[in-house]
C-alpha cells in the first residue's frame, strides 16, 4: 500500500470506482433518463436524471447529487431515490473513471467535471437549485458552489447541503495516512501531492450568502465528525447544522434526517 501511494500520490485515498451496475432506478419505480455529457477535455460523463413524480406545477426543486468515493451512481442511488416522491427532481452524475464515464480519476479533472454537470444542469432544466454532496461529493460540491456563488453564476444555487464530508483533500489524506502505521512515516510529503488550493475549509464561507446546511455523524468511522463541526465553523451565515447519528453517508436511511433536510429546504427555496 505504502509504494502504492508513493507512486500514485493520494489519489488512491479519494477515488474507488467501478463499473458495476448495483441497481437502477426503474426497479425502485423511478422514471428516469440516461444523460452523457462531453467535458472539454474530451471525456464522456454518465449520468440520470429522474424527474420530480409532482408536475411541474408542484415542483419543489432540482437537486444536483454528487456521490462518494467508492463505485458509481448506481450504488448510490438509495441515498436520493427518496426525493422525487418529495417534488424534487435529482440528477446523479459519475465523475469521470466511474460507472460509465470515461477516463481516469482525479482531483482536478472530478472538480471539472461536476461544474460541466451543473452547466448541463442549469441549460436544461429548471431550478430552484439544490446542491447535495457526501463524502467525497461533499469536498468536490464545496468547490463548485464556493466557485459558482464567488463569480456570481447565473442562474445560482438556491440551497448546499455537505453531508458526511471532510475539511480539505489535503488535511483528510494526512489524518487517513495518520491512522495506518505502515503509511505513517509518509504523511506530510504524500499529503504535500496535494495542492492546497483544495481545502474546502478556506473556501467554504465563499458559498454564502446561499443557505448552507453542514450534515455529520458522530459515529462517522471514514470521516470522524470533527470534519464536519469545522466545516460549519468556518461557514458563513446562513448556515444550519444537523448532527447525526449514522454509519458514514448513511444519512438518509434515516426517516427522520430526510424530514430534517426537507424542512432546511422548504425554509431556503421560501425565500426565492
Amino acid at each position: 500500500m505504502a509504494s502504492t501511494l508513493l507512486l500514485g500520490g493520494c489519489s488512491g485515498l479519494f477515488f474507488f470506482p467501478d463499473q458495476t451496475v448495483y441497481i437502477t432506478p426503474d426497479r425502485l419505480n423511478l422514471t428516469f433518463d440516461d444523460v452523457y455529457i462531453d467535458t472539454p477535455d474530451g471525456e464522456r460523463l454518465h449520468g440520470w436524471w429522474l424527474p420530480a413524480k409532482a408536475g411541474d406545477e408542484d415542483l419543489e426543486g432540482t437537486v444536483y447529487y454528487l456521490h462518494g468515493n467508492a463505485q458509481n451512481i448506481s450504488s448510490h442511488l438509495l441515498n436520493v431515490a427518496w426525493l422525487p416522491e418529495r417534488g424534487y427532481n435529482v440528477f446523479l452524475l459519475d465523475y469521470r473513471g466511474f460507472g460509465q464515464s470515461t477516463g481516469s480519476p482525479d482531483i482536478d479533472g472530478a472538480l471539472h467535471d461536476v461544474e460541466t454537470g451543473m452547466r448541463w444542469l442549469t441549460t436544461h432544466h429548471k431550478g430552484p437549485y439544490v446542491l447535495l454532496g457526501q463524502s467525497l461529493g461533499g469536498g468536490l460540491g464545496i468547490m463548485l458552489a464556493s466557485e459558482w456563488t464567488r463569480r456570481g453564476e447565473q442562474p445560482p444555487l438556491s440551497a448546499v447541503i455537505i453531508d458526511s464530508s471532510f475539511s480539505g483533500f489535503r488535511a483528510i489524506a494526512r489524518e487517513k495516512l495518520d491512522s495506518f502505521w505502515l503509511t505513517w512515516p509518509f504523511q506530510v510529503p504524500l499529503s504535500w501531492t496535494i495542492p492546497d488550493e483544495y481545502e474546502g475549509i478556506d473556501h467554504i464561507r465563499n458559498i454564502s450568502p446561499v443557505p448552507l446546511l453542514i450534515v455529520h455523524s458522530t459515529r462517522d468511522g471514514i470521516i470522524p465528525f470533527h470534519n464536519g463541526f469545522e466545516l460549519y465553523d468556518a461557514a458563513s451565515d446562513p448556515k444550519d447544522f444537523l448532527r447525526t447519528d449514522t454509519p458514514h453517508a448513511a444519512t438518509f436511511v434515516i426517516p427522520a434526517y430526510r424530514d430534517e433536510a426537507i424542512e432546511f429546504l422548504d425554509k431556503a427555496l421560501s425565500h426565492q
